[in-house]
């Protein structure tokens, strides 16, 4: 499988400039900057959150965990991961088990930014599946995600370098 069709589209009506990378077959945000060999804050993960309201995501470092009792103060929502199940519905075009890439507006999702990704010359994120990042500037990326809320929730994880 190859890049999402929601992300290829919003990428194009965005007039995104951007580049794939393709990495080895990864499971998890940590391992696949290891294996990409890009910095790890400057790879975008995105957590799936819900409640009775439906879902949210929080776009964040790869190197950064979410605290939840920030996310919850910000939307006012007592918010919980979400099941793994539920995203193969959300996310039909991605990959089973891929991060969703981070355009979850494009999927009709209330998505939250975290400012630390903010602050980065670049971003690299999953295009939804195993195997390919996509790479632009911090502009482009900014941009791409103009619908999103930028709020402060996250907090490096231990043990984590840039």
């Amino acid at each position: 499988m190859s890049m999402s069709a929601t992300l290829q589209d919003c990428l194009r009506n965005k007039g995104s400039r951007y580049e794939i990378l393709r990495h080895p077959y990864s499971h998890s945000s940590i391992e696949t900057a290891a294996a990409a060999h890009i910095p790890g804050d400057r790879l975008a993960k995105t957590v799936l959150f819900e409640d009775e309201h439906g879902y949210l995501a929080a776009v964040l470092p790869s190197t950064y965990a979410v605290r939840l009792s920030e996310l919850w103060s910000k939307t006012g929502r007592r918010l919980a991961l979400a099941k793994e199940v539920d995203l193969r519905e959300l996310f039909k075009d991605c990959e089973y088990g891929a991060l969703p890439p981070p355009v979850c507006t494009a999927y009709g999702m209330q998505t939250y930014l975290d400012e630390s990704l903010t602050h980065q010359p670049d971003v690299y994120f999953e295009a939804g599946d195993h195997e390919e990042l996509v790479h632009m500037d911090a502009d482009q990326f900014l941009a791409l995600m103009d619908q999103a809320e930028h709020a402060r929730f996250g907090r490096r994880m231990q043990g984590m370098s840039v």
